[in-house]
């Protein structure tokens, strides 16, 4: 059965799908001798593949529930020495890469896998996988400003798809308010830019929630391998 190249590769382990792909257009895979660089190039389950000269072996799956702290960076490598997340998973014997991102300074639920396959399927927007933030907000909500929120807010050249939001805590002393907000969507920032668009800056974010998944029994830093039964599910969201 043929496949595409930058999948075998992602699902090998070796590096995410869109980071196979670079690997490809720069000259590092080889397929039974000859180098590769056309994208969605399809190859044989029993063909000779290399990277940088090491053949690759298709790896078992794991997929894991990480409680991502501040702090830590949502990739596998940072230019600027900062801890990221991969650095919490030093300790097993197979790579694993984040499934989308969380900001530096938010916490909360990441999942990690080395199934490029369930990867690419929880970020394809279609798919449309719900994430619930709760975030301390500066200020007071109005109803008109929740409205909006409900209804989708412009921001730069896209509108927000409509969210869904409960206020959890109001501090009319302080002038804040903690709020959840459920969305599909995973733009840059997008959380942070909702509520900064209806004027009220997010002074803590965390995300409490992936689909199904919660935090439940997890602490910052901690994670839990996903069960068979989890990982099916998550396929069919």
């Amino acid at each position: 059965m043929a496949e595409r190249l930058q999948k075998v590769i992602a699902e090998a382990g070796i590096a995410s799908r869109r980071a196979a792909e670079k690997l490809i257009t720069a000259g590092r895979v080889r397929v039974d001798g000859k180098v590769v660089t056309q994208l969605g190039t399809k190859v044989e389950t029993f063909s000779n593949i290399t990277v940088d000269g090491e053949p690759i072996e298709r790896e078992s799956h794991h997929t894991y529930l990480f409680y991502k702290p501040r702090g830590v960076v949502s990739t596998a490598h940072d230019d600027k020495g900062r801890k990221t997340v991969v650095d919490y998973f030093a300790d097993l014997p197979y790579r694993l890469y984040p499934v989308g991102r969380l900001d530096y300074d938010t916490s909360g639920a990441l999942i990690l896998t080395n199934d490029g396959a369930l990867a690419n399927y929880l970020m394809h927007p279609k798919n449309e996988v719900d994430k619930v933030y709760v975030a301390r907000i500066h200020g007071i909500l109005t109803a008109d400003e929740l409205k909006s929120l409900k209804q989708g807010v412009k921001l730069g050249k896209f509108k927000s798809r409509p969210a869904r939001v409960k206020i959890l805590k109001t501090d009319q002393r302080k002038d804040r308010q903690i709020v959840q907000l459920t969305i599909h969507e995973g733009h840059y920032h997008q959380v942070k830019r909702m509520l900064k668009a209806v004027g009220h800056p997010v002074e803590k974010l965390s995300r409490e929630q992936y689909g199904f998944l919660t935090l439940e029994g997890l602490t910052s830093g901690r994670r839990r391998e996903l069960s068979k039964q989890e990982v099916d599910k998550l396929k069919r969201l």
